[in-house]
């Protein structure tokens, strides 16, 4: 049992430690009105973004007035700091505020989920503010796309520039090589079909031969008769001139014609699809990249708030040693706790550069220009829909699920045309020929002449036959790619349905687990402060509170990420619109 001599030890220990300890020393993070008054003594700094409850929910993107107001309101929020890494806050990047998952039953036990806020605000009744989403000239690519830079200056970079979302999905749509491939593989096949359109005119052309006839034997018969002074006038060379106009007219094809027409057609509206899948494929693909650059940036901010911790800790160990209340041993963990989370930062800065670089290339930004991140972190929304009434809208909006329709029509078409190659087929042909020879003291002649043609190659050793047969095949095929791509397109609305409902309930448990984090290590610190806690248990729960942070953002960026794969596995783009490229 303690005695009293080793509590008043104690006691004494204690407080001659607390009164060498700075102010703030043992407060992780300022609290928010400290923050404000902190960030407000800032001069020449970039505006700060405030994200209160309500924003969060609806994924509204504050402008300066609306952070005015809640500076008014003197409403709690989190303040995030748009710049370089030099200039990103060091505070928490995150809210912690509840979000709950509704869950609706109708008369048919269908699941609805509706995401809904503390203050019970719908997301339709929260304004939008205006903003301009266009994005920047000076992020389009070179015209010349051959451009092989040679130097390093031309692959420096020499700026950030930091866009929203809407304007990455712009750049996508206006820059991405795969989709202008796309677009250009549209025009080439639009091409063909007026090619094939053409088979259903005649075909009329023009042929001119001019000839002169002085063979060897000409020559000395001439010869000959030059000594011969009753023929020396007489000519044996000839120069003749010959002109034809000629028309060609299929005039029945057994179906061959309107079957390559058709083929034509089909193979345009296979492309234009393809384009519509490619677009829609692209918008996933920069929603995820931006998304990425988000969790990278937020990561960054974490281990930063990791490394200031961590630094805290240490000073309060040595602090305490020095007060002969702590130990070697604590200060060593906690030197080793800052060399672990500074290593941390580091991966993630590197992780930042990388996700940056990705939807640089995606978007086909100039060589010299490097993308950030300009949208705070939030909830981009809900599904209204059911799961099977998602998974309906699916199987009507999927260009996937018409594109195996259309390749199935396009093997009908090869199969009439291989088989109208043993059919019987005719054509009209008609010609108009003009010949005149020059030294014969005459005027050329013309004459017309008319026909008609029947052909039928009613045998070819089978190859006709071997060749609808293939299309046959590719028809089958087509249908066995249909069933199988409809239970893939279920696939992935239920994937990604399960996912958002799964992220909407993680979301208000990691923002719980965040604020207990939060206490729980201003707890420790106070206790090992005042001689009653170990150094262990701070570290701990630095941990569990970088832990936390981690969790909040994952469920946070998961949802979004659910969300926008929802969005393409419906094909639900936004104002409901299919696609408006084809």
């Amino acid at each position: 049992m303690p005695t009293f001599h080793h509590v008043m030890a104690v006691g004494v220990g204690a407080a001659i430690a607390l009164s060498l300890v700075e102010p703030g020393a043992s407060n992780e993070l300022p609290s928010f009105h400290q923050m404000r008054r902190n960030l407000a003594e800032i001069p020449d700094q970039e505006p700060l973004v405030a994200l209160t409850p309500e924003q969060l929910i609806a994924s509204v993107r504050v402008g300066k007035e609306e952070a005015q107001k809640v500076e008014d309101a003197k409403t709690p929020g989190v303040f995030l700091r748009r710049g370089s890494d030099a200039e990103r806050s060091l505070f928490n990047p995150f809210s912690t505020i509840p979000i709950t998952l509704a869950l609706q039953t109708d008369s048919n036990k269908r699941s609805e989920p509706a995401l809904s806020s503390v203050s019970g605000a719908s997301v339709a009744q929260l304004p939008r503010p205006n903003r301009d989403t266009s994005a920047p000239e000076s992020l389009n690519p070179s015209p010349d796309p051959l451009l092989f830079p040679t130097q390093s200056e031309e692959v420096q970079i020499r700026n950030t520039q930091a866009i929203t979302l809407q304007q990455a999905l712009e750049l996508g749509r206006r820059n991405n090589r795969t989709l202008e491939a796309a677009q250009q593989t549209l025009e080439r096949d639009q091409a063909a079909v007026q090619e094939a359109l053409a088979a259903e005119f005649p075909t009329v052309g023009v042929t001119t031969t001019f000839s002169r006839d002085e063979s060897v034997s000409q020559r000395l018969r001439n010869d000959t008769l030059a000594n011969n002074p009753l023929l020396s006038n007489t000519s044996v060379t000839s120069s003749t001139f010959n002109g034809a106009l000629q028309a060609n007219y299929d005039l029945f094809t057994a179906g061959r014609r309107p079957a390559q027409i058709r083929q034509a057609e089909q193979q345009v509206r296979f492309q234009q699809l393809e384009v519509e899948r490619i677009s829609e494929q692209l918008r996933l693909d920069v929603t995820n990249a931006y998304y990425a650059v988000q969790e990278a940036d937020a990561q960054v901010d974490i281990f930063q708030a990791a490394v200031v911790a961590a630094s805290q800790s240490l000073r309060d160990a040595q602090l305490l040693e020095q007060a002969g209340l702590g130990t070697r041993f604590d200060v060593l963990q906690a030197e080793v706790d800052l060399a672990s989370s500074q290593q941390d930062l580091t991966r993630a800065q590197s992780q930042q550069r990388v996700s940056r670089r990705e939807i640089a290339r995606l978007l086909s930004v100039p060589q010299t220009a490097d993308l950030a991140a300009a949208d705070p972190i939030a909830v981009a929304g809900q599904w209204p829909l059911s799961l099977e009434q998602s998974i309906i809208l699916a199987y009507k909006n999927r260009a996937e699920l018409e594109q195996q329709l259309v390749q199935r029509d396009i093997g009908e078409q090869e199969q009439r045309i291989a088989l109208a190659s043993v059919r019987p087929q005719a054509g009209l042909s008609a010609s108009y020929n003009v010949l005149g020879i020059l030294n014969d003291g005459l005027g050329p002649a013309g004459g017309l002449s008319l026909g008609a043609t029947l052909r039928w190659n009613f045998f070819d050793g089978g190859a006709a036959r071997s060749r609808a047969e293939q299309a046959r095949k590719s028809i089958a095929i087509a249908e066995t790619r249909f069933a199988d791509q409809r239970n893939q397109v279920r696939l992935e609305v239920e994937q990604a349905f399960f996912n958002l409902n799964a992220n909407a309930r993680n979301i208000d448990t990691a923002t719980i687990a965040l604020q207990r984090a939060e206490e729980s290590l201003r707890l420790a610190r106070l206790r090992f402060q005042a001689g009653v806690g170990t150094q262990t248990d701070v570290l701990n729960q630095q941990t569990a509170l970088t832990r936390a942070r981690f969790n909040q953002l994952s469920a946070v960026l998961e949802y979004n990420r659910a969300l926008a794969a929802l969005q393409r596995a419906t094909s639900n783009l936004p104002n409901s619109n299919l696609s408006n490229l084809p």
